[in-house]
Formats: structure tokens, sequence, C-alpha cells
């Protein structure tokens, strides 16, 4: 089940086409960047942490895709959380790129598709996409968490701070104590992901 982005889904009013059965989850407040002094020693990562920077990325270009589903299919409050999350992941997004480059690395572009649990037709599998979005991007940046320079682990922790403050602004409910690890939530899928062909 897929979902077909490309440029629509870059601003949240869109089109989007969606495939059928395809799903959705999770929206909240804005991303705080790095600043100043993180930026610089964020740029000086070890290139052993490249394969983590790059799998963050990843998750952060299908959080930007969901949540323009989420923002082209909602409107009033959620429509607006929607919004708010879509620029903070986008965010997000901007900044691994120039971490990577930065680094000399090469940054993994957005796919044209991708699998999603729903395409959101009700506020109801609009929250449950949000929510699935961000269950996601926490299991991302735990694994970004485990790298070896200090101004990434705390960057990555940060960025799981706010993807799990997002989902509970979405659905105010613990699901685990322990957000991000593996088993530790039935949504074993860490972010929505690429269609493959025939889907």
């Amino acid at each position: 089940m897929a979902a077909t982005g490309g440029g629509g889904t870059e601003a949240l009013g869109g089109t989007v086409t969606a495939a059928k059965g395809a799903r959705a989850e999770g929206l909240s407040q804005p991303v705080t960047a790095a600043k100043g002094g993180d930026a610089e020693r964020l740029s000086k990562a070890k290139g052993g942490d490249a394969g983590r920077l790059g799998k963050a990325l990843a998750a952060e270009h299908a959080a930007v895709f969901a949540y323009g589903l989420i923002g082209a299919r909602t409107t009033g409050r959620l429509r607006m959380e929607a919004a708010r999350a879509f620029e903070a992941h986008r965010a997000r997004r901007d900044q691994l790129r120039s971490l990577i480059t930065s680094r000399g690395g090469r940054p993994v572009e957005p796919e044209p598709s991708y699998s999603l649990p729903v395409v959101p037709s009700t506020p109801a599998e609009a929250v449950r996409l949000a929510v699935h979005v961000e269950t996601g991007m926490t299991a991302a940046y735990l694994e970004l968490a485990a790298c070896d320079d200090p101004a990434l682990r705390k960057y990555a922790a940060l960025a799981m701070q706010e993807s799990v403050t997002r989902s509970y602004s979405f659905q105010p409910s613990i699901a685990t104590a322990f957000p991000g690890m593996p088993g530790a939530s039935p949504a074993s899928s860490p972010a929505p992901s690429p269609a493959k062909d025939g889907e």
C-alpha cells in the first residue's frame, strides 16, 4: 500500500495521490535546530556515524511525506498541528542534510512514494498516522544516539524527546516506558517505508 508523493507533499495544501488502503499517524510542535557551537561540533562528527545520520535523514524524508498527506486531508486544529509537525520535520531534514554534506557525505534523496499504514480519511486515522510517524522517528534517532560523537548524541536525544512529545500531543497516552526501543511497541515499522513496485 503506497501513497505517491513528489512535490505535492511539500505544500500542505497540495494535491496528494494515494493508493487504496494506505494509512497515517502523529502531529505537534516545532523542532529546535542545533545552534552555534552545537552545529559546529555536529559537523565534525566522526565518519563512523555517517550511516546513522543517513538513516535519520531517510526517516525525516518519510515524515515530511506523511505530514504533507495528513495536512492535505485534515482541517482546523488538526491541520494546524500537522503544519507545525511538517515544518519541524522539514527543519530536521535540512539540518541532517547539512551535517552529512559538511562531512563530505552524500545525503540520501527522498523516495517518490512511501508505504503507509493508512491514507487518513477521518481525524482518528490522521492521528493514528501521526503517532505511527513519531514512533518511527523516535526509533530512528535512538540509533543515532548510540554514535560516538557527544554532540550528535545530544542532537539525537533532543530529537527523540520532541518526537515523543509530539506523539503525546496527538494521542495523550503512554504506550511504552521506553519509546523507540526495539520490541517495545506493537508498531514494528520505524517509519513509512519506500513503496515497492506493484504496491
